[in-house]
Parts: C-alpha cells; sequence; structure tokens
C-alpha cells in the first residue's frame, strides 16, 4: 500500500522521534493518528498545522484499553483500520549516563518500568491493530528499538534489557503475522542528537559517538524516521522480523 493511502499510528508521535515519525508520514501524504501521554499542546499543534490529516489521541502504552480506543478513534475519524503501526513511546526515561543505576544498584522497579513501556505496551498496541490489519489482509508494524544492547557505550541495563526483549517479540510476531500479510520489523538507533530525552548527554559523549561512526556524525531523528517510512513502504513488502541499525556506521549486522 502507497504511502499517501495509509493510517499510521505512531505512539509518543508528539516529540522528539516520534515528531519526526509523524511529520515524516505528513511528508509523504499519509494520515496520521498521533498518540501522547503528556505532549498534549505538541499533538494538538500538529493537528493545527495538517488539518484533517492528524489526531491526536491520549494514549499511554501501558493501558491496553487506551490502546484499544486510540485504534477505535482511529477507524472513526479515518474511515478505516490502522495500516502502520510505529511503537516509539519511551516511557519516563532520560538518556543521562551519570545518573543511571549501575548493576549494583537496579531495581525490580527500574526493570519493571521499562518492561511495561517498551514491551508490554508495544504488545498492547500490537494486538489493537490486528483485528482490522487481519480483516484488511495488510499491516505494517515498525518497532523502535536501540543499538545500546549490541554496543552498550553506556550501559543502560533497564532501558536495553527491554528493548532487546522487543527485538524478540519483533523477530516472533514476524512468524506469526506473517501469514496475514502483516510485517513487523524493528528500526535501532543509537543516541539520536538531539531529542528529549538525549537533552541531558553530555556534548563530549555525542562528540565520541561520531568519532567512532564511518560518517563522523550522530544520526538525527529525521535520518532515523527516513528508515521507518522505509518499512512501512511498498518497498519493503518482502521484508520482515528484520532489525535495521541506523546509525551512522557505529554498530554493524
Amino acid at each position: 500500500m502507497p504511502l499517501d493511502e495509509q493510517v499510521v499510528l505512531v505512539t509518543g508521535g508528539a516529540r522528539g522521534v516520534g515528531a519526526s515519525i509523524s511529520r515524516a508520514f505528513l511528508r509523504e501524504g499519509a494520515r496520521v493518528v498521533v498518540g501522547f501521554r503528556e505532549s498534549r499542546e505538541a499533538a494538538h499543534r500538529l493537528e493545527e498545522e495538517f488539518p484533517g490529516r492528524v489526531l491526536a489521541v491520549e494514549l499511554d502504552v501501558r493501558s491496553r484499553s487506551q490502546a484499544v480506543r486510540a485504534v477505535e478513534a482511529a477507524a472513526e475519524r479515518f474511515g478505516g483500520p490502522v495500516d502502520t503501526l510505529v511503537n516509539n513511546a519511551l516511557v519516563d526515561f532520560s538518556f543521562n549516563g551519570e545518573a543511571r543505576p549501575k548493576a549494583h544498584e537496579l531495581t525490580d522497579d527500574h526493570l519493571r518500568a521499562q518492561v511495561e513501556g517498551s514491551l508490554t505496551g508495544p504488545v498492547h498496541l500490537i494486538q489493537a491493530v490486528l483485528p482490522g490489519m487481519r480483516e484488511q489482509g495488510f499491516g505494517r508494524v515498525v518497532n523502535i528499538g536501540t543499538n545500546l544492547f549490541q554496543h552498550p557505550v553506556v550501559p543502560y541495563h533497564d532501558y536495553t534489557a527491554a528493548k532487546a526483549a522487543l527485538l524478540s517479540i519483533t523477530r516472533t510476531f514476524s512468524h506469526d503475522l506473517g501469514p496475514d500479510g502483516i510485517t513487523v520489523n524493528m528500526v535501532s538507533g543509537g543516541l539520536l542528537r538531539t531529542t528529549d530525552a538525549s537533552a541531558a548527554t553530555p556534548e563530549e559523549v555525542f562528540d565520541a559517538i561520531a568519532a567512532g561512526t564511518p560518517l563522523r556524525e550522530v544520526t538525527t531523528p529525521e535520518q532515523l524516521a527516513d528508515a521507518v517510512l522505509f518499512f512501512a513502504s511498498p518497498w519493503a513488502r518482502a521484508v520482515t522480523g528484520q532489525n535495521l541499525v541506523v546509525d551512522g556506521g557505529l554498530v554493524k549486522g
């Protein structure tokens, strides 16, 4: 299905990399459901900027009922099912290496918070969009991951553990859902320059990462968003269960 015919749901779609993903789809003519938890004003600004093509919906991905309501609202507004789901929301996390819990400080609460936001939440959303995707025999799911569990330049234990589990879900769900015409893939960035979550990162960390990449630069949210478009586009129709690392070549494979 061409991008300009799609209804796309982006969780955490009003700020940071989520806003870049929302804008990338809007640039290509898609209609976009922007899920937000705290960024109400930013979400409604997108509605005003793209009248008739953006629907802002309150969505805490940890709530199964809110996931279902968001999908129902999309169908009511745009007259059809969600064609592409982008699981981007990041719940209550900041990339601050100095403040992260060290191995001896990691608690059940740290792990539980990230698993609920970055694993359970995406599963809620995938299950919510499945009936519509199955009925039309088409669907695209793109999960946002990280290169940090392959190359932990800063070991964010709780965050990377949850994202590694999301990669497993990406691959196992692709097997289950492939017969229904639904692909499930992951786009994994490194540290992005700059989002709300990475604003706490010291400049010297950005510089060190840039120096280690073949492109000698830190990936931007807009560059990562372009890779998300690929997985939703007709050009990726035979690609599923894959993890595409978009980090300027820092991590291979």
